[in-house]
């Protein structure tokens, strides 16, 4: 069923003050809520829902307003919930025509609506902060045209992994699923594997690296000995093996992989799908590449994101340009004039059109002085990447699986576009009321009496 978005009515209630009646209407929050189309977002957001009867989702300026108002302001979905209660400014983001007591929401509907609407519809929150931005007059049409070209990496919210505790935690998990099926293993090991773990850390801090090794070899032969143990009482057993069969399949590959191995390993056992990626200033990154792009030339009202994408598989950078560029186009709207990358875009695959667009720092071919001084500003786009992951959740990713990493990622650039919008709707407020202020003539002294 679809959702029954909320009609803007006019209607007053005897006993409570509209909402409209009791905020500041030249609040930045109040003009952005007026600049939003939200009948775009309801239209691209309306597409996942049927006309099979049933008990209608929540309205999408609900949903699309809180999405917004989490990755603006840096909050957890808990903290949301609790500012929302008391804010009428949030409220009125979000729909409400009078100041509610209660949540009109569970916090668990928004990991529900994250994760059906998607990375592709989510989107069109990017699209819209960016129309918000051309309407505003904070950005032109003509800003997109020419991008700049970078990736880094969204760490997921993991431990630092190392092989002994890898290994630990395959066996604990393995216990507490056999003790929850009712399976009466031979031994557990909770007691000897937990010292096993311990004296492993215990002797690599202190660079005993022989018994650091031995302390390792135990902890391997217990996790091989219970996910042997697990496959003798579960054999023939269908229902069993069904419910062991992906926390075996990882205990396996956790007890069979090497530190020094090279290919696809386990890095986590509740988020196996992060990987580890490395850079000079630092070796060991354990999460999500991310491609973003930015304007080359600073808009009016800011440095915006003009597309953020995630890149499972941790893909060689000038790979990704093939599938970054339509999607650009896509959502800002502009056709391509000029790419500009760093050296990791050696050996880019752009499309065809665009093959002779793309210009790399350092490269041997002939440029322009224009070009030189463009290329030079290529690092405009580091400062909007640590801002998308010191204030708009980046830093490190709360959710689950790799749809998380693509939906938190496009979320982070809506918070940042969104927040710039905010300054500049507050500033364009600030000018024109000092304006105002400017244009009445003063009184004469002998007026004043």
């Amino acid at each position: 069923m679809r959702p029954k978005e909320p009609v803007e009515e006019g209607q007053r209630d005897l006993f409570r003050a509209r909402l409209d009646q009791i905020i500041a209407l030249d609040h930045a929050l109040v003009r952005l809520v007026r600049t939003i189309d939200w009948s775009f977002l309801e239209q691209s957001f309306g597409t996942v829902y049927s006309d099979a009867p049933g008990r209608p989702p929540l309205p999408t300026r609900l949903m699309a307003g809180l999405a917004i108002l989490k990755y603006m302001h840096d909050l957890s979905d808990e903290a949301l919930c609790e500012r929302w209660v008391e804010n009428p400014y949030f409220q009125f983001f979000c729909g409400e025509a009078f100041f509610r007591h209660d949540l009109p929401f569970d916090r668990s509907s928004l990991t529900r609506w994250r994760q059906r609407m998607g990375e592709e519809r989510l989107a069109a929150l990017v699209q819209e902060s960016l129309a918000v931005a051309v309407k505003t007059g904070a950005a032109r049409p003509a800003d997109f045209t020419r991008v700049i070209v970078d990736t880094t990496v969204q760490e997921k919210a993991i431990t630092f992994p190392t092989d002994a505790r890898l290994m630990h935690t395959a066996r604990e998990r393995l216990v507490r699923l056999a003790k929850k099926l009712g399976l009466d293993l031979r031994q557990s090991y909770a007691r000897v594997g937990k010292h096993a773990l311990i004296a492993h850390q215990r002797y690599a801090h202190a660079k005993q690296f022989n018994r650091a090794n031995r302390a390792l070899r135990a902890t391997r032969t217990m996790l091989g000995r219970v996910i042997r143990d697990i496959g003798r009482r579960i054999r023939g057993e269908a229902e069993l093996e069904a419910a062991f069969a992906l926390p075996l399949s990882l205990s396996r590959q956790v007890h069979t992989q090497d530190r020094r191995q090279r290919g696809r390993k386990i890095y986590s056992l509740h988020a196996p799908e992060t990987e580890c990626i490395g850079k000079a200033h630092k070796p060991y990154e354990f999460g999500c590449k991310v491609s973003v792009a930015t304007p080359l030339n600073r808009c009016k009202g800011g440095q915006f994101v003009a597309h953020v994408k995630a890149m499972p598989g941790a893909p060689y950078d000038g790979h990704t340009l093939a599938t970054v560029i339509p999607a650009i186009e896509a959502s800002t709207g502009a056709p391509l004039q000029r790419i500009l990358a760093d050296r990791g875009y050696k050996g880019h695959n752009a499309p065809e059109p665009y093959r002779f667009k793309v210009f790399i720092q350092g490269q041997k071919r002939r440029v322009t002085e224009a070009i030189k001084r463009q290329l030079r500003r290529r690092s405009a786009v580091e400062p909007v990447i640590g801002h998308l992951k010191n204030e708009h959740r980046m830093t490190r990713n709360h959710l689950a699986s790799s749809h998380g990493d693509a939906a938190n990622a496009v979320l982070a650039a809506v918070g940042y576009n969104f927040r710039i919008l905010l300054k500049w709707l507050a500033l364009l407020c600030a000018l024109i009321l000092t304006r105002l202020a400017c244009s009445i003539p003063s009184p004469r002294p002998h007026q004043r009496a």
